[in-house]
């Protein structure tokens, strides 16, 4: 089997705040913005990896979901326990000077070495999901 991620999802409750943090925060690429039926849905991703991407999406567009999983959902959302994303670079800690300087990044950990092995720094965008950046070496 040949495999490749093409897509994650990660909720939002601020489509500006959203797209404001994934394309001027971090440096990904707007590919698709959509409303639909008062919800919103905001494609990125990084422009030299043309097929990976991750939608941001409106938790209350999950089928099936009763009220109170929602109410559940935009508890850990705050709490930013909900939803995650690693994400890698060559570069941590210049990457890190950079987001520290954004006004959006929520910084959760500054860069540490690992007892595992690897050196990472942590974040929450607008929604609070965590966003973990490893350095790749």
């Amino acid at each position: 089997m040949n495999l490749s991620i093409y897509q994650t999802f990660l909720p939002h409750d601020d489509p500006a705040a959203s797209v404001a943090f994934y394309r001027d925060t971090l440096g990904f690429e707007v590919r698709n913005d959509v409303e639909y039926q008062g919800m919103h849905w905001i494609t990125v991703g990084p422009a030299d990896q043309p097929g990976t991407s991750i939608v941001l999406h409106p938790p209350a567009a999950d089928p099936g979901i009763t009220d109170d999983e929602r109410r559940t959902i935009a508890e850990m959302m705050a709490k930013g326990t909900f939803a995650s994303i690693n994400l890698a670079t060559k570069d941590l800690d210049g990457t890190f000077e950079r987001l520290q300087r954004a006004e959006d990044a929520d910084v959760v950990q500054e860069p540490t070495d690992q007892p595992w092995g690897v050196r990472d720094c942590a974040l929450r965008d607008p929604a609070g999901n965590m966003i973990r950046i490893f350095e790749v070496r």
